[in-house]
């Protein structure tokens, strides 16, 4: 059975899941899906076409589902979804879609967004991504499992990051970044491999030393990048990693790939100590 403070407000049409609690002055939208076991501990305000998940914590100030922030949304009956285990803490702020961009925003399982970070409309995201304070997420921007986004960090719309991507706090990413890789800066370059989060997720020493020859190879070896990528993928590497970054790369998108700072090797990336 629920459990609902009586200074909260649910409208009618609102689905609560069981076991839901929900703290004080909270205020759930007529559109709402809530589900099971989740707790909105107070103040918190979910409004428009909102799916959440079961076992998901949400903090004070956060404000999911309301409309997004685009000069060409007339007030479409578009939708926010977010899965399940996610922890959303103070003041995160998760706007629904538009109709030319889908017609929703979908966030994964299993993130944690702490205070004051965005998701834009018509993101879609992962699983177990993690939001640190203030990172930003601009309109129609895909993110991969498990990619970390340090604070203050900020993505251009459209922008597209890779599975198991480091994005430094303080960068600014403008274009789209590989799977696995490490990003930084103002105008953010790689800066290498994200060789703690390879670690994290299993990879062995053979394989880092592959991917790392790789990634060197791909962006800081002899030749134009065009010629250096064909190379490569003619090699016929079976290495999942490096099938997924060459699979990244033939997709595309509507923005170019993230070039490599050439001040930097693979070899001298700062996390890999």
């Amino acid at each position: 059975m629920s459990k609902i403070d009586p200074t909260a407000r649910i409208e009618d049409g609102a689905i609560i899941g069981d076991d839901a609690e929900i703290g004080p002055y909270c205020i759930v939208g007529p559109n709402v899906k809530l589900g099971a076991n989740c707790k909105l501990l107070s103040h918190v305000n979910i409004a428009g076409h909102t799916t959440i998940g079961s076992d998901c914590t949400i903090y004070p100030f956060a404000s999911l589902g309301t409309a997004p922030q685009s000069t060409g949304y007339k007030g479409e009956p578009t939708k926010l979804e977010i899965g399940d285990n996610c922890t959303i803490r103070e003041s995160v702020t998760m706007n629904t879609g538009t109709a030319s961009g889908g017609g929703i925003t979908r966030v994964g399982s299993r993130g944690y967004f702490m205070a004051y970070s965005h998701v834009g409309h018509d993101c879609i995201l992962g699983n177990n991504i993690i939001f640190a304070n203030s990172a930003t997420l601009g309109g129609h921007c895909e993110v991969g499992d498990f990619v970390f986004f340090g604070g203050l960090s900020a993505a251009h719309q459209f922008v597209r990051i890779g599975a198991q991507a480091m994005i430094a706090g303080c960068s600014g990413i403008r274009n789209d970044v590989i799977p696995y890789g490490l990003a930084s800066g103002q105008f953010a370059l790689l800066e290498g491999m994200n060789v703690v989060g390879m670690r994290r997720r299993g990879f062995s020493h053979t394989r880092l030393k592959l991917v790392r020859e790789f990634y060197e190879e791909l962006f800081h070896g002899a030749g134009q990048f065009a010629a250096r990528l064909e190379k490569l993928r003619s090699s016929g590497s079976s290495d999942p990693a490096i099938v997924e970054i060459l699979a990244f790369i033939d997709a595309g998108g509507k923005r170019p790939l993230t070039k490599a700072n050439p001040r930097k090797t693979a070899d001298s990336a700062s996390n890999e100590g």
